[in-house]
């Protein structure tokens, strides 16, 4: 049975940033996802989870399969590797790592997109979205507490 909440939770954020737009921008919650998996599991398990998000955003994107792999991959194991690395945690921390673990995340898939295959928006609006993006997930960072030792 507790094989299948982990699937449902995944469901439902993808139900969730379908759904929810403001500006004309989805937030990316599934990143929120990542980095608690990062902070309760090892590095391993939270970079296993990140690639398997990806993988299941790449494919129901219908673009390039790998971008969003890459990008959260490599996100699962980021938010393992800094949760473990600090002693005083303060929900401060927690809301400036989503934040900037948004704009890697969204970064990432924009360049690699770019790159190997067309630009998917102008540089302005990639900017904007990047940014509301990492705003609105933002506040979501006081939830995040490292597991303790």
């Amino acid at each position: 049975m507790k094989y299948l909440i982990w699937p449902s939770i995944v469901f439902l954020l993808f139900i969730l940033e379908g759904s929810i737009s403001i500006f004309d921008v989805k937030p990316n919650l599934t990143i929120v996802l990542i980095c608690y998996i990062g902070t309760k599991k090892g590095a391993v398990e939270s970079m296993f989870f990140g690639s398997l998000i990806g993988l299941i955003e790449d494919s129901l994107s219908g673009t390039l399969i790998g971008p969003n792999l890459l990008s959260k991959g490599l996100l699962g194991y980021f938010s393992s590797f800094i949760y473990s690395r600090f002693f005083i945690w303060i929900p401060l921390l927690g809301i400036i790592s989503i934040s900037i673990f948004t704009l890697i995340d969204s970064t990432t898939v924009l360049i690699a997109r770019s790159i190997f295959d067309r630009m998917p928006v102008s540089a302005f609006a990639s900017v904007f979205i990047i940014g509301i993006q990492s705003l609105l997930n933002a506040p979501w960072g006081l939830l995040l507490r490292p597991k303790e030792i």
